[in-house]
């Protein structure tokens, strides 16, 4: 299919090097200031010198040498990496403006077209977040009516758990589905049974679409398109995958739709589909079809994968920290007793609360945050940004920096205690990011991974099985997630 004489290969490379080098000279003084970072090759910039797994580590190790502002180059792009709090803070508070699009990169209009409100941009992203914060709140984030729901399926989790009788077995298929039936309660006023094919599928889609963009392939294709969309396997499997969930969710408001009452909404697609039929300019323009099917994907991945995550970190966690699991389960004795977990005692729980924040610290569960863009052209910490600069505000190097946190290597709930015992906060504990465009989701998520959390252990002692030895590398992906791990659940009440 291509030519592979030598001169031919030859004369191709030669006009590829002139196309960059003419790429490069155009390109001169518009980053004539940029941050500093390593010297990159042609055409393919510093990919080689950068772990494409995990580029998270990458950045960190080079902004020891580069500085907390750090430039970087993957392919022909220019990028901006962000290490430490003090940075990020600055960036995505402080210049929030400049700093809170979101990159047009090839893959991300591939997988969402610009609708939803991960990756939207402009008026359609402040309609998609504003209708999202206040119809989340309205259907019970941060309410008595959600917190019912959650300790409702963490009773079934409970007796799923307890059907094992001790012996090992494998959570993560389990968390997933009490995780996800919580968003999809406010999605669809629904609940799947665990079992369920249809939130197995979903979930599987989500998980396995997640491990691939963590891949250095898909990482790699916004900056060489042509060529990794040619390479079998990833990309197209993602494609495959999101057609499959689209699917889904078209049949599932196409039935919401037929049988909508405008009069009695019950979830946030009854509210989204009321919208549409307002007959305001703001309906057509932005309540339509595509935006609703790119929203209700965002949220039910964010809302499974990032929670479901940090609680499965939390029991791995406690098996390996037994004395740190006593301590947590004492003050469960002493405050709640065998009533059920509330919201309020939070407030009398300063360890457990410590310990809940120590696990989305140390989890780490969104290492390299979603990528930010520049929204103009911005002079940051003396350096020249251009606008459409694609930024990575490395969360993973606030959630350890050392000037925040006393072993921020460690596993450490005191890093949330002050010398009195009493729970404090940190500023540098920012797993959800921090601006204007930090996670909508925050709140749902502290909400249920407390009250998740505190009943599993309240019922439960985890022990790791005879023999196994347990390991807190994060599984490869594009978050980090722990390894598959077997759990024993041994029963206390």
């Amino acid at each position: 299919m291509f030519p592979a004489d030598p001169v031919t290969i030859l004369l191709s490379v030669a006009v590829i090097l002139f196309l960059a080098l003419v790429y490069s000279s155009t390109k001169e003084d518009k980053y004539k200031n940029f941050p500093p970072g390593p010297r990159p090759l042609p055409i393919i910039g510093n990919v080689l010198s950068i772990n494409m797994h995990k580029p998270h580590k990458t950045y960190i190790e080079l902004s020891k040498t580069y500085g907390p502002v750090l430039g970087v180059q993957i392919g022909m792009e220019k990028m901006v990496a962000l290490c430490g709090y003090d940075a990020v803070k600055d960036a995505l508070i402080n210049h929030a403006d400049a700093f809170s699009d979101r990159p047009k990169a090839p893959l991300f209009n591939k997988m969402l077209r610009g609708y939803g409100i991960i990756f939207s941009n402009g008026e359609n992203w402040k309609v998609m977040r504003k209708f999202t914060l206040s119809t989340l709140r309205e259907y019970g984030m941060g309410k008595k009516t959600l917190e019912d729901k959650i300790n409702e399926e963490a009773e079934c989790l409970v007796q799923v758990f307890q059907t094992h009788g001790g012996k090992p077995f494998n959570n993560e298929t389990i968390i997933n589905a009490a995780v996800a039936n919580i968003i999809v309660s406010i999605l669809l006023s629904h609940r799947f049974e665990y079992e369920d094919p249809t939130i197995q599928n979903l979930m599987g889609i989500v998980n396995e679409n997640i491990r691939l963009l963590g891949s250095p392939t898909v990482r790699l294709y916004n900056s060489f398109p042509f060529i990794m969309g040619l390479i079998p396997g990833g990309l197209r499997k993602i494609t495959k995958n999101i057609l499959q969930f689209r699917r889904f969710i078209r049949d599932t408001f196409s039935k919401r739709k037929k049988e909508l009452d405008v009069n009695d909404q019950r979830n946030l697609v009854d509210t989204f589909l009321a919208k549409q039929q307002e007959g305001k300019p703001e309906s057509t323009l932005y309540y339509h079809d595509k935006n609703l099917t790119a929203l209700v994907g965002n949220l039910f991945a964010a809302g499974m994968e990032t929670t479901s995550a940090a609680l499965r970190w939390g029991l791995l966690l406690m098996m390996k920290y037994p004395n740190i699991q006593e301590k947590v389960q004492d003050e469960i004795e002493r405050v709640i007793g065998t009533a059920q977990p509330q919201l309020e005692h939070r407030k009398q729980m300063p360890y457990t609360d410590a310990v809940t924040h120590e696990i989305l610290r140390y989890g780490d569960v969104t290492p390299g945050s979603l990528p930010h863009a520049t929204s103009q052209d911005v002079t940051f910490r003396g350096y020249l940004i251009p606008k459409g600069t694609t930024v990575i505000p490395v969360l993973s190097s606030s959630l350890r920096d050392k000037d925040y946190f006393e072993k921020p290597y460690e596993f450490y709930p005191e890093h949330f205690l002050d010398s009195e015992g009493n729970f404090k906060k940190n500023d540098a504990f920012i797993p959800f990011s921090i601006g204007k465009i930090s996670c909508v989701g925050e709140t749902l998520a502290k909400m249920e991974l407390f009250l998740f959390f505190t009943t599993l252990l309240q019922h439960f002692t985890f022990q790791a099985p005879p023999g196994a030895v347990l390991d807190l590398t994060p599984a490869l992906g594009g978050t980090n997630p722990p390894l598959p791990y077997e759990i024993c659940a041994i029963l206390r009440m």
